[in-house]
């Protein structure tokens, strides 16, 4: 690739520059959102990087000045944490605490951060004990997520449960359907939901084509492709464009240092690709030596000192370039995106995960897929997941502009990245769906008849009403069908009695928030799980806390015999349970012995390197699983009443399991 540029984008990259400083004077729409989250509930719909933290931060003072609470609520445990952090440097630390399912500190201040997931318990258990949540002020960020097909019950969860008193702020950068979630809202809570929305972007987005030769181009005049990306596409159609294996990356970052454009974020289809990236480091110069960079990279080595032989270290350093994605430590994670904000590296390789939620952007993001893996197949990129990824292109207050940069490949239609342009984000609709759980810990406070008018309040039943408002009849029906299901399977295993109300069986049962807590409550009732040997009991608990499709191959030998002795067992007491839900039409996991043998390994004491070495583990699928676990044993470790044994093992097993390089705050 020889850098070149098409003329017209001089006078554009002419506009490349950082802003001079002006005191902050809030926009229109923030004061407007901070006047109506002060009287009643506000959903905020606005671009990223345009100001919502602000809003956040000030509807917090208010509360806090009437000596009120507030919790803010985030769907990541890594945005909790640089929220937290963010906060108790605004706040003072002694009014901020946090929760997740990781951290716990300073869990009676003023003001909690921590996941929706933490929040709708708490809601459980206020309804419960028959108690008004302690909080004036609920803010959930990243409210799109209500539309998410996996964890979106829990966000509709906490605004069907949130008492009306207090006032609820919710924030998004991308919600088509803005009108019709607070008409919901309205409808339910009974007090007006205020929509503001702000289209404008804080730093103008220029869409950019680059050209195989190296030529920079406009991809745009107008809505159309400009006349150099038109003709581009003219003369490759229907020649089958020629499939690389991997592209020229280091010819793109030598085009977008030459034209001033980086830092930039490239946006890769997988893990896999990231990494490999990396390793085609020679294409690039060595990274002119700075002090700033190296003063940078040795203070958070200095916080995170176990990531000092970390293998993707030397292109950081040598050629300030790293990959970020699912599959690395957390720590690793976090180093990478300071990293970035402290404008220390070229490029980062990612997926679009780190798209979401994390404050985390550059002057450049590079497409060079059209299409998503949605986690079972790719599909076509939506409006909403565009608009997230293109949010990260232009740093507020350190850009003018922000750039899009498409490339031509095998799997980029750039005829759907123009559409997206112009596309606005999808509407969400109601993902409220029935589990084990959510049944038994609604069963702790309501009537199966109170939770039947739970659905008629749902968002489901609100958006098949039509144009009337009513709730729909058939959306309750098809809810409340499902749940007798749940509801019969439960009464059949004794944890449910026949007129409705939990059994002593269902009650601590309803502790283990878990995705099967049935299986777990299932070893628990038969005595499988250990009360002494907490490096077994981490084991055995893992298995249910592993959460990915894929097989495991680990070359097992010389595992103690107490070990293999304990998964057979849990293993056969398990499996006629799992053979009634499947009878009954429910879906069961499948079950891998392997993920307890790491988590062995890792309970003995073994150094992160050798158990990555023995499992065969991405080394961020081991910390998720390392999590998960920690966190299924927290909930066993709450039954000290009914299993106090095995719940002083559960809790000993996870301050064995939670240490560097996994924890590392």
């Amino acid at each position: 690739m020889k850098p070149d540029i098409d003329p017209v984008l001089k006078k554009v990259l002419a506009q490349i520059g950082k802003p001079p400083a002006v005191p902050f004077v809030p926009d229109k729409f923030q004061t407007d959102a901070l006047q109506a989250i002060r009287k009643t509930d506000c959903l905020v719909i606005a671009p990223t990087g345009s100001g919502k933290t602000w809003i956040a931060r000030e509807a917090i003072l208010s509360v806090l000045k009437n000596g009120g609470r507030a919790w803010y609520a985030s769907p990541l445990k890594a945005l909790s944490n640089s929220k937290w952090i963010e906060f108790g440097l605004h706040f003072d630390t002694a009014n901020v605490g946090i929760i997740t399912g990781d951290t716990k500190e300073n869990t009676e201040a003023p003001i909690i951060v921590g996941t929706t997931e933490i929040l709708r318990n708490q809601l459980y258990d206020a309804m419960h004990q028959g108690k008004d949540l302690n909080c004036d002020l609920i803010i959930l960020d990243e409210a799109h997520f209500l539309g998410d097909p996996d964890r979106g019950v829990v966000w509709e969860e906490i605004m069907i449960y949130l008492p009306v008193r207090v006032n609820l702020l919710l924030l998004s950068a991308t919600v088509g359907n803005g009108e019709e979630i607070a008409r919901w809202l309205t409808s339910i809570r009974k007090k007006h939901c205020v929509v503001i929305s702000e289209e404008k972007r804080p730093v103008p987005l220029h869409p950019l084509f680059l050209h195989p030769s190296g030529r920079l181009m406009p991809f745009l005049e107008g809505k159309n492709f400009s006349s150099p990306v038109a003709d581009f596409l003219k003369k490759e159609s229907g020649r089958k464009i020629a499939h690389r294996h991997m592209p020229e990356y280091g010819g793109i970052i030598r085009v977008l240092e030459r034209f001033n454009l980086l830092p930039a974020i490239f946006f890769l289809k997988s893990r896999a690709e990231c990494d490999a990236a990396l390793t085609a480091k020679n294409f690039l110069a060595a990274l002119p030596y700075s002090d700033e960079f190296n003063y940078s990279l040795e203070e958070l080595l200095g916080r995170f000192p176990s990531l000092r032989n970390h293998r993707q270290l030397k292109a950081l350093q040598s050629f300030g370039i790293a990959a970020h994605h699912g599959g690395q430590l957390p720590a690793w994670k976090l180093l990478i995106e300071e990293m970035m904000n402290r404008g220390n590296l070229r490029v980062i390789f990612a997926t679009s995960t780190i798209a979401a939620g994390v404050n985390f952007p550059a002057r450049t993001i590079v497409l060079f897929n059209s299409d998503l893996f949605n986690g079972h197949d790719f599909q076509p990129m939506s409006a909403t997941e565009f608009r997230q990824m293109t949010g990260r292109a232009g740093r507020r207050g350190q850009d003018k502009i922000g750039f899009m940069l498409g490339i031509s490949g095998k799997f980029m239609d750039l005829h759907h990245i123009r559409r997206l342009l112009f596309k606005a984000p999808e509407d969400i609709v109601s993902r409220l769906k029935n589990d084990f759980s959510m049944t038994l810990n609604l069963l702790m406070s309501q009537t199966p008849a109170d939770i039947r008018k739970i659905f008629e309040r749902s968002l489901a039943a609100y958006q098949q009403s039509g144009e009337c408002h009513s709730p729909s009849p058939v959306a309750a029906k098809t809810l409340w069908t499902d749940f007798c299901r749940y509801l019969d399977f439960l009464q059949a295993e004794g944890f449910v009695s026949a007129d409705g109300r939990l059994t002593a069986d269902g009650f601590w049962a309803a502790k283990l928030r878990l995705d099967y807590p049935l299986l777990v409550a299932e070893c628990l009732r038969r005595q499988s799980f250990p009360g002494q040997e907490e490096r077994i009991l981490a084991a055995l608990v893992s298995v249910f806390a592993y959460d990915r499709d894929n097989e495991i191959n680990i070359a097992v030998k010389d595992l103690p015999s107490k070990l293999t002795a304990a998964l057979k067992k849990v293993l056969l007491t398990v499996r006629p349970l799992m053979r009634r839900l499947q009878s009954a039409g429910f879906v069961t996991p499948k079950l891998y012995p392997a993920a307890g043998v790491a988590l062995y390994y890792w309970a003995q004491g073994r150094s992160w390197e050798s158990v990555i070495k023995a499992t065969g583990f991405a080394e961020g699928d081991m910390a998720t699983l390392i999590l998960r676990t920690a966190d299924n044993l927290r909930q066993i470790a709450s039954l000290k009443d009914t299993y106090p044994d095995v719940a002083a093992c559960a809790y000993r097993a996870r301050e064995a399991i939670l240490r560097e390089p996994v924890l590392f705050l």
